[in-house]
């Protein structure tokens, strides 16, 4: 059975470890190239875009894919809505890795988005210290807010982080530790913290440590996705995918 991955996640990554393992399960890993580097595993793999959804599907078609795992980014509606069309174009199953949200908590001090435009825009007000740590995306929209100190954390550089007056750039990727985490929030003394709700252990601990420090949380609430059999634990997927090539 032929696997393609729609990967760029450590959940991905996981997942290929788990179906690599057997010898009935060919694995393909597919990364959009978002990152210059990478994590790769030791299996197959392509970087970049597939041309939408005629592009996917001929690629599932030329290279005699069986199956599609999307492990993307809960955030990574397009490309999961292509996924869901060419398979259904292809005739093969999709299935799809939905990891559990972050779940609030007594006292939490949450606020949630729908949009990050909706997110920037509350932020008009009096000067707040905060760290944002949802990705590279909206640093114009945040720059509307310049009496704002801006913590910004990603894997690479932000486009358009240079239009923050007041900013403080960390390139780091995750997973991070809860201590750490808190000793970065009372060194940058962070008032809100601005999160996607991804969910997952790898960002856990800024959530964690918001919590212990009594901080105000801004979440985005994930994008709507076409339906798909789908899994909240990686190891019964692998089990499900696996039993579907035995029959």
């Amino acid at each position: 059975m032929r696997v393609l991955v729609l990967g760029g996640t450590g959940d991905a990554n996981q997942l290929v470890a788990m179906l690599a393992q057997e010898r009935a399960c060919e694995v393909i890993l597919s990364l959009a190239g978002r990152t210059s580097q990478p994590r790769l595993p030791q299996v197959p793999h392509r970087i970049g875009g597939f041309g939408g959804v005629d592009g996917l599907t001929s690629y599932i078609q030329c290279n005699n894919i069986d199956l599609v795992a999307d492990v993307t980014h809960p955030f990574a509606a397009i490309m999961s809505g292509h996924a869901a069309e060419a398979c259904a174009r292809a005739r093969i199953d999709l299935v799809r890795f939905e990891r559990p949200e972050f779940a609030s908590a007594a006292g939490d001090k949450w606020r949630n988005f729908a949009s990050i435009e909706a997110l920037a825009a509350a932020l008009a007000g009096p000067p707040r210290r905060i760290f944002l740590s949802h990705g590279r995306e909206g640093m114009a929209l945040f720059a509307r807010h310049p009496q704002h100190y801006y913590l910004v954390r990603s894997i690479e550089v932000p486009p358009d982080i240079d239009k923050l007056e007041q900013a403080r750039l960390v390139l780091a990727r995750g997973p991070f530790d809860l201590a750490d985490e808190i000793a970065l929030m009372r060194e940058e003394r962070i008032d809100t913290l601005v999160s996607k709700n991804s969910g997952g252990a790898a960002t856990m601990a800024k959530i964690e440590a918001a919590r212990q420090l009594g901080i105000e949380v801004l979440l985005l609430a994930r994008p709507v996705k076409v339906a798909a059999r789908s899994f909240a634990a990686l190891d019964a997927m692998a089990a499900w995918i696996l039993a579907h090539g035995r029959t």
